[in-house]
């Protein structure tokens, strides 16, 4: 054991904070490794009590998902492989004591049910991920929802049903006003949620909400950069862009959002763009406690780590996925923030704290892309695989789609296991024919 500060009766504490996908999936590792044979204690420490696939946001603000459906309790991971669940949102930290500061818990009343409190650890890893970055836009705080929490992407299906029961409720014969949709930022998100909202449309009608068509969901993207999915190779954005322009939507490239108002957009080019629904979509940043931690950061509060996801100038301390700045073998690059990169790093990284605590030398990380799959909902889908065996293949149409479903069994069988997946997908299968296709409440 390389702590030798601890007694070689107490296995080591490694507190693995942030259960998203790459913090849940390395805790169900270390669990399986060390905890079931009392090598090390792990605690997985979250703000929320159960766990939804982030990428899977868009889905549930549209009303295509259930997220009750597709939640996991974090408890009851825990107690599946091993592994210890603290619920609360980490404060500050201590790094001569070796202790994390939890903050207090409230009820739905504001009461206090569990005080602020300390957690120990012998080695830390952070796994928070990302927030939306609205570059203090004038009005976006103020006037915009977002999509990073379960909660906000369910308060944003809120509101787009209440517009439409507000308009079946009105008397025949008078104007019916249009819904108008802003999404701003072309990245994945907002791409793959305009093609889920106007699904939604269609679908709202077929469910009788037949006072506003389809073609009165005006639904508005707005990019700064001048085409679509800039982050992407120019051969995934142009088929989507086709793709959107067939199904209605309005896109608005090449100029940012200067102000944002109660019922519209201000652009950088003076054109204004009602809406009475706003989604910020566009940016990220890691969340701001992080850089009040007392560790080197960069200006979007990412924690400056090396090769091996080790926090720069920390022998303790790790951090990985969006909330942290890991360099690539390119001089000045950094590895971007996706879920393929949190679940590499995931599986490095419980390797490495597995040979750690073997006295062993820890490998650093590379990061492989294997392409980038967008789902523009029941339409189509469109990207493309990279790999050693396949080359560079451009995907679409049904067959990307079903690649695309593949991450996301990919993600479960890291935490289920193969077996309860294959359950998961015959459940899928034999119980969603029984329920609506659009969530309507």
């Amino acid at each position: 054991m390389s702590d030798s500060n601890a007694s070689p009766a107490v296995p080591p504490r490694i507190v693995v904070v942030g259960g998203g996908a790459g913090g849940l999936e390395l805790a169900t590792r270390l669990g399986r490794k060390l905890g079931r044979k009392g090598k090390a204690r792990i605690t997985l420490v979250d703000a929320n009590m159960t766990h939804i696939w982030k990428p899977l946001l868009h889905e549930v603000a549209a009303g295509s998902l259930n997220s009750t459906e597709d939640e996991l309790n974090y408890v009851a991971q825990g107690k599946w492989n091993h592994f210890n669940f603290q619920l609360g949102a980490m404060t500050s930290l201590d790094r001569e004591r070796r202790t994390i500061q939890l903050a207090a818990i409230h009820d739905e009343n504001g009461d206090e049910l569990i005080a602020p409190r300390e957690l120990d650890y012998d080695y830390l890893v952070i796994s928070v991920g990302s927030t939306t970055n609205d570059f203090n836009t004038p009005g976006a705080a103020e006037h915009c929802l977002f999509l990073d929490t379960r909660a906000q992407a369910e308060r944003f299906h809120r509101s787009l049903l209440n517009q439409y029961m507000k308009a079946q409720a009105s008397e025949r014969g008078t104007t019916r006003e249009p819904i108008n949709v802003a999404i701003i930022g072309a990245g994945a998100t907002g791409v793959e949620l305009s093609a889920e909202l106007h699904h939604a449309a269609q679908m709202l009608r077929a469910y009788g909400f037949n006072r506003i068509s389809p073609e009165d969901l005006n639904i508005n993207i707005i990019e700064a950069s001048p085409r679509l999915l800039p982050a992407l190779p120019e051969r995934i954005s142009g088929p989507v862009t086709e793709i959107l322009r067939d199904l209605g939507v309005h896109l608005h490239t090449g100029s940012p959002v200067k102000e944002v108002k109660a019922d519209r957009l201000v652009l950088g080019n003076g054109e204004e763009i009602p809406a009475s629904l706003k989604v910020w979509a566009a940016g990220i940043r890691a969340p701001a406690f992080l850089a009040t931690l007392g560790m080197p950061t960069n200006r979007i509060n990412q924690l400056e780590v090396d090769r091996t996801l080790k926090v720069n100038g920390e022998e303790r301390i790790y951090a990985f996925g969006d909330c942290a700045a890991c360099p690539t073998d390119e001089p000045g690059k950094f590895v971007p923030p996706r879920a393929q990169a949190a679940h590499q790093q995931a599986s490095l990284l419980a390797k490495n704290l597995c040979r750690l605590l073997e006295g062993k030398p820890q490998s650093e990380y590379t990061y492989r892309d294997y392409g980038s799959l967008i789902s523009l909902s029941s339409f189509s889908a469109v990207g493309n695989l990279m790999g050693n065996l396949t080359g560079n293949v451009m995907l679409e149409g049904r067959l990307a789609r079903m690649f695309y479903v593949s991450l996301y069994r990919m993600h479960q069988m890291a935490l289920y296991g193969v077996p309860r997946t294959l359950m998961l997908m015959l459940s899928d299968q034999f119980g969603r024919p029984t329920e609506p296709r659009l969530k309507l409440h």
